[in-house]
């Protein structure tokens, strides 16, 4: 890596989470984990619908994981909703396996990606330039 290639930048990212019956959080966490050049860290509430401004001004990215997206709807509007609100890019990521993403989903998203490493972490860091187009 160069170094003016070298991003210090910790990301504050919600990631999606809730009744997960693939186990995808775990996954796309070890997906993150793996990438050991990549500093985040995760905000968590236990209902973001009333988190308010304090809460997600410090948030860089909502990460989706659509693959839980019929169990979890309400979080993920709620996600959705503040995403709007607070201008934070939302990183939505393929129900794992499956290109298949739904569709009111798929359009309020900075970016879609699925589940190589490389490209979760390429797609955190740029789907700012990506909401500006």
């Amino acid at each position: 890596m160069f170094e003016e290639d070298k991003d210090d930048k910790i990301y504050n990212l919600i990631i999606t989470n809730g009744i997960d019956k693939n186990r995808e959080y775990g996954q796309f966490t070890e997906k993150l984990f793996s990438k050991t050049d990549f500093l985040w860290k995760e905000s968590m509430s236990p209902a973001y619908a009333t988190a308010g401004e304090e809460f997600f001004k410090k948030v860089d990215r909502i990460i989706l994981l659509a693959g839980l997206y019929k169990d979890n709807k309400q979080t993920f509007d709620d996600l959705v909703e503040a995403a709007e609100k607070y201008n934070i890019p939302l990183v939505l990521v393929r129900p794992y396996g499956l290109e298949e993403v739904p569709e009111e989903l798929e359009k309020k998203a900075a970016t879609i990606v699925g589940w190589n490493a490389n490209c979760i972490v390429d797609s955190i860091k740029n789907s700012d330039e990506l909401m500006e187009e």
